[in-house]
């Protein structure tokens, strides 16, 4: 493993253990040539996901893009780090269970929103406003209005 400081690739592992539940594990690096020390996670991967975005274009799938958006959703929300981990960890399981390789960005979407939903209501509407590209306050109205049970929809 390289290290981020000096650029050393013979790093030495001082400590392993596991983490995020059993599901990574968390390893303390020391780098002989600058003295620095990290931690890196290790993650078992069943397969190479590719997103196809909605112009088209792909992209390899990037777990860390994932959490930073589900992090913003729940910033300052009362929701303890562990259980964001494991609800990330359950979306990537979920996303490699699927058995294709190729995962449209709407699929990811909906499963993100799906799970916010059951875990936190206003994280599940602050990650809809990015992911439904929401651009007026009648966008947020109409979208709220759907959550609450028995609602009448909006006058025309």
């Amino acid at each position: 493993m390289r290290c981020p400081f000096c650029g050393n690739v013979d790093t030495q592992v001082k400590d392993s253990r596991p983490a995020e539940d059993h599901v990574a594990i968390r390893r303390r690096r020391f780098c002989p040539e600058c003295g620095g020390r990290f931690t890196t996670y290790e993650r078992v991967q069943l397969r190479d996901l590719v997103v196809i975005k909605s112009t088209g274009r792909r992209e390899d799938f990037d777990r860390d893009k994932l959490e930073r958006s589900i992090r913003i959703a729940c910033q300052k929300r009362p929701i303890e780090p562990e259980r964001m981990e494991k609800m990330i960890s359950g979306i990537v399981r979920r996303l490699e269970s699927l058995g294709e390789q190729d995962i449209p960005s709407k699929t990811i979407g909906e499963i993100v929103m799906e799970t916010l939903a059951r875990i936190d209501t206003v994280a599940y509407v602050r990650f809809a406003s990015v992911y439904k590209n929401f651009q007026a306050a009648d966008d947020f109205d109409k979208f709220v209005s759907e959550l609450r049970p028995g609602a009448m929809p909006p006058e025309v």
